[in-house]
């Protein structure tokens, strides 16, 4: 186990990684349609923020359950609150709904104090108009669409259309998965989640840009008569750039893990387990999209032009097993020949009279020191 970490780490593995993306893809493609149809069919279990309507919180006791605090809001005409009882740190009731008409925020939050025992001064209140919930929804919306613009632009600019095409259909992949497991499960969307989507997005990207840094690098030192399929050279890019992928998912995940147990459930504060879900999901789905999702993607574009398609055909492959490894040392002799400083010369160096000699005379001279006071100019 620690040999074939070292080669990771030193970037010596030949894994092929296109070869099995394809069940990976026909993986991810049935997750995602999972998702879809639960967002379909039981949507988006949006917060106050968005639709509107009231929040009351009451310190919640052993004594009093659930049922109780239902049976007080519906003599307010709250039947269809949404009532939870949420455990860690202080045990809370939460009731969700509308404001009863003719009532306040004050009078439902007594009404609540007086079922669950408490003081109504321990009873918090929030209430978010509908309209307000559009506009945050509406901004949301327009700040995604402005992220996959922008990011198009640079990606084909720095890169070529066709990354930047694998890199947005990675993000769409992370962020429809991300969805529908929210839908799934039910979680509550917050602004705080909306947050932790559009942070998903630029790790995402974060973890797909090095990739493709990496095979455009790789590409650029390739000499231009080599025999290498775009294949082999994404498989050895990723090889080179699995480590690094696998520490920056550990090192983002392991802060989230503490977030989400020390924060949501010794804490109690259900904002930062909104949060921490979300990035938690979209670090785990990201970790692998950039090296399953993006770069397949990009490799089946490559291979369609010219160059790459004759190399494809003039290729000479001893055998699927070692190309991969063919491919890198290909890549290394070219980067030491690109990069390697002159070799010195060896021998004593020529002064005077001797610098002025013939180069066949100079070879012998090097490769006889001892005739350099015989040498005749």
């Amino acid at each position: 186990m620690s040999f074939v970490i070292k080669r990771m780490y030193r970037g010596e593995t030949s894994w092929n990684f296109l070869e099995v993306s394809g069940r990976v893809l026909i993986g991810s493609a049935v997750a995602v349609l999972i998702c879809v149809v639960a967002l379909l069919a039981r949507g988006l279990n949006l917060g106050i923020e968005f639709e509107g309507g009231g929040v009351w919180e009451a310190p919640a006791s052993e004594q009093i359950t659930t049922d109780t605090i239902r049976d007080a809001a519906s003599t307010i005409d709250m039947n269809d609150a949404r009532i939870q009882r949420i455990t860690g740190g202080d045990d809370i009731f939460r009731v969700r709904g509308e404001l009863p008409s003719g009532e306040t925020a004050e009078s439902v939050g007594s009404v609540l104090a007086k079922a669950a025992q408490v003081d109504p001064e321990s009873v918090s209140a929030r209430t978010v108009s509908p309209s307000f919930g559009d506009q945050v929804a509406g901004k949301a919306r327009r700040a995604l669409v402005v992220f996959f613009v922008l990011i198009a632009l640079y990606l084909t600019l720095r890169f070529e259309w066709k990354m930047a095409l694998g890199a947005l259909l990675a993000v769409a992949h992370d962020i429809a998965l991300t969805v529908g497991i929210y839908a799934l499960f039910q979680f509550e969307i917050s602004p705080a989640t909306v947050v932790a989507f559009l942070t998903i997005m630029g790790y995402s990207l974060y973890d797909t840009i090095v990739v493709f840094d990496r095979v455009k690098d790789n590409e650029r030192s390739l000499p231009l008569k080599t025999r290498m399929t775009y294949s082999d050279l994404a498989n050895v890019s990723l090889n080179q750039v699995i480590m690094r992928s696998i520490n920056t998912t550990i090192t983002s995940v392991l802060p989230v893990i503490s977030l989400l147990v020390v924060g949501s459930l010794v804490m109690g504060a259900t904002s930062l387990q909104e949060f921490a879900i979300a990035l938690l999901i979209g670090l785990l789905v990201g970790s692998y999209s950039s090296l399953f999702v993006a770069m397949p993607v990009v490799a089946r574009l490559k291979q369609r032009e010219a160059h790459w398609a004759e190399q494809d055909r003039n290729a000479e492959v001893i055998s699927a097993s070692n190309s991969i490894e063919n491919a890198a040392t290909t890549l290394a002799a070219a980067r030491y020949d690109r990069t390697s400083p002159p070799r010195p010369r060896t021998g004593p160096p020529l002064r005077g009279c001797h610098s002025k000699l013939a180069p066949e005379q100079r070879s012998c001279l090097v490769k006889n020191p001892c005739h350099l006071n015989n040498a005749a100019v």
